[in-house]
C-alpha cells in the first residue's frame, strides 16, 4: 500500500499531467493579483460591486433570473433542496445512488436539513424515467447530475432529460442541476449554456475543477429561491467577510479555460482509444461524452497501484494518480479528466505509459 506521503513525492517529481498542472501557491496568488482590477474592492459579507458583477454574469450565463455565490457546492446543493423541500412541503429528494451527496458529504442532508435520500436506479448506470416512475412516494425533488461523474462522466441524451424533467414536474417536484461539472458536458450537447440549464428549477455549477479557480460554486434560479437561498448561506455560516480570491479567479477561470473544454475532450476521446486498445483495460463510458473516463485496469490492486508510481517516476507524467478497488475484485478503476496538461502528452506518450504499467504489475495481455 503506497501512502499519502509516497504519493505526493512521485507527483511532485512529475512535470507533465493530464489534467491542469499544479502551481505553486506563490504563482497562483500572483495570476489573481494580475487579474485584478486597479479600483476594484473585496466583496464584504456578501455585498460589494466584485461579488455582484460576477453572480449576475453567472445568472446571465445560465439563462437564470438571478445567481448566489458560495464557497463550496456541498453548501450549494444542501440550500437548494432545502429550499425546494420547504416549499413543496415534501422532505424527500431522488438521485442517483453515487450521488455525492450520498457518498461524500457525511449524511448532511439528514442532519442538517432533516431531508431523506431516495436512491434511484442501478448505481452503475444512468437513471431513467421507468426508475423515477417507479418511485413509491410524493418527491419534493428530482436531483439530476450533468455528467454523473462517480459511473465515468456518462451523460443521456437530450430529448431523455427533457422527458424526465417534465415528469418531475408533472410529479410537484422540483428539478434540480447538479452540474459541478456543467462546463465539460456543453460539447456533448451543442447547447448553450443556458439552454442547458433551462430544463431545471435550479442549477449549481463549481469553479474550481475544470476552471481551475480556488474554491467556491454558485447556484443559480429564480429571484425568490435565491434570495431564500442566501438566507441559508447566512444560516451555514457561509457568508464570509471576504471571497475576493475566489471570486476573482473563477472569473479568469471562465475566460481562460471555457473556450479550451472542447480541445480536452478531443483529447479525453484520443486517450481512451489509446488505453482502451490494451485487451486489460476497458473504458466507459466509451467513447467519453466530456473530457473525463472510468477505466477498469485487470490486475492486482497493490502490484497496479504499486506499477503506476513507477511509470510516473520514470516518464515524468502524472497519468494515472490512484487505482480504487472496482466490484469485480480483479478489475481496479482509475478516473482521468483532462485538462491543459493533456495538450501536452501525446498518444504514444499514453500508449507507452499503459505498456509499461501493464508489464510491471504483471498483466498479461490476452493472445
Amino acid at each position: 500500500m503506497i501512502d499519502a506521503a509516497e504519493r505526493a513525492r512521485v507527483q511532485r517529481g512529475c512535470t507533465r499531467f493530464v489534467g491542469h498542472p499544479p502551481q505553486p501557491i506563490a504563482e497562483r496568488l500572483r495570476a489573481i493579483a494580475h487579474a485584478c482590477g486597479e479600483d476594484e474592492r473585496a466583496d464584504r459579507y456578501g455585498g460589494g460591486e466584485l461579488l455582484a458583477s460576477f453572480e449576475a454574469t453567472i445568472a446571465a450565463l445560465l439563462g437564470k433570473e438571478a445567481a448566489v455565490f458560495m464557497p463550496s457546492g456541498t453548501m450549494a446543493q444542501q440550500i437548494a433542496l432545502r429550499v425546494h423541500a420547504d416549499a413543496r412541503r415534501r422532505a424527500t429528494v431522488a438521485l442517483h445512488p453515487q450521488s455525492h451527496l450520498l457518498l461524500s458529504e457525511a449524511g448532511a442532508i439528514e442532519a442538517l436539513h432533516g431531508l431523506r435520500a431516495i436512491p434511484v436506479g442501478d448505481r452503475n448506470r444512468l437513471f431513467t424515467q421507468a426508475d423515477l416512475e417507479a418511485i413509491a412516494e410524493p418527491v419534493g425533488a428530482v436531483l439530476f447530475e450533468l455528467p454523473e461523474r462517480n459511473i465515468g462522466g456518462a451523460l443521456r441524451p437530450w430529448d431523455d432529460l427533457l422527458a424526465m424533467t417534465a415528469w418531475a414536474r408533472e410529479a410537484g417536484a422540483a428539478a434540480h442541476l447538479d452540474g459541478a461539472r456543467l462546463w465539460e458536458s456543453q460539447p456533448y450537447y451543442g447547447a448553450s449554456y443556458a439552454e442547458l440549464s433551462a430544463p431545471f428549477d435550479t442549477a449549481y455549477v463549481s469553479f474550481y475543477k475544470i476552471l481551475n479557480a480556488v474554491a467556491g460554486a454558485a447556484l443559480a434560479g429564480p429571484k425568490a429561491i435565491i434570495d431564500q437561498a442566501r438566507l441559508w448561506q447566512w444560516r451555514h455560516g457561509g457568508r464570509l467577510v471576504a471571497q475576493y480570491p475566489m471570486i476573482v479567479s473563477a472569473r479568469e477561470g471562465l475566460k481562460t479555460y471555457l473556450p479550451r473544454i472542447p480541445r480536452y475532450v478531443e483529447r479525453a476521446r484520443a486517450i481512451a482509444r489509446a488505453i482502451g486498445s490494451f485487451d486489460a483495460v476497458t473504458v466507459t463510458p466509451n467513447p467519453p461524452p466530456t473530457n473525463m473516463l472510468h477505466a477498469f485496469v485487470r490486475g492486482d490492486f497493490d502490484r497496479l497501484d504499486a506499477a503506476a508510481m513507477r511509470v510516473a517516476e520514470e516518464t515524468g507524467i502524472w497519468l494515472v494518480g490512484a487505482f480504487a478497488r472496482g466490484d469485480i475484485p480483479d478489475r481496479q478503476m482509475f478516473e482521468l479528466s483532462c485538462g491543459d496538461g493533456s495538450l501536452e502528452i501525446s498518444d504514444d506518450d499514453v500508449r507507452d505509459w499503459f505498456e509499461r504499467l501493464l508489464r510491471y504489475a504483471r498483466v498479461q495481455e490476452r493472445a
